[in-house]
């Protein structure tokens, strides 16, 4: 599962979208449409990076495809997500705060593919009279595994992200 850091946002959006929270990339390259309910605005805030192993060695995986024991390097990540909620007046909080409770319990069950939510917060929930918008902040921080792939010979193949599994 390779990935680039700009994909990282619209994984997390792609993942709140099929657990039932209408969730959309932050800044997209389209005009913005008017929803009818609420939606998560999301966004990466930050990415932290530290040792996850000696020297960055994580450990050697079996590749099946191509029958070759493949060597693991990379850094442990924290990723800061914004993923801010906005809803129309005629919703009003009561949208924001339904939106939050499935956001918060679909990242409590499993979160996106590949990161494991450290903590999720959010602010109060206020009314944007220029927008016409009630607004919440919410900031998640997942954990995962930035790492590279290295053929025999040490050749690196590919920088992929990744979760630590759950127990």
């Amino acid at each position: 599962m390779s990935m680039e850091f700009g994909e990282i946002r619209e994984r997390m959006a792609e993942y709140l979208n099929g657990q039932g929270v209408d969730a959309v990339c932050a800044y997209p390259d389209s005009g913005r449409l008017r929803r009818k309910g609420a939606v998560a605005a999301v966004s990466l805030r930050a990415c932290q990076g530290g040792p996850g192993g000696f020297q960055d060695y994580l450990g050697e995986r079996y590749d099946e495809e191509s029958g070759q024991w493949q060597e693991l390097y990379g850094k442990k990540i924290v990723l800061t997500f914004g993923l801010d909620l906005y809803a129309p007046q005629n919703g009003g909080a009561a949208a924001i705060q339904s939106a939050f409770d499935k956001m918060a319990e679909a990242l409590r069950r499993e979160g996106p593919p590949g990161l494991r939510l450290l903590e999720l917060s959010c602010g109060e929930t206020e009314f944007d009279q220029e927008a016409g918008l009630y607004h919440r902040t919410v900031e998640a921080l997942c954990q995962g595994y930035l790492y590279a792939v290295a053929e025999e010979g040490g050749t690196f193949l590919d920088f992929i992200v990744r979760g630590e599994s759950r127990i």
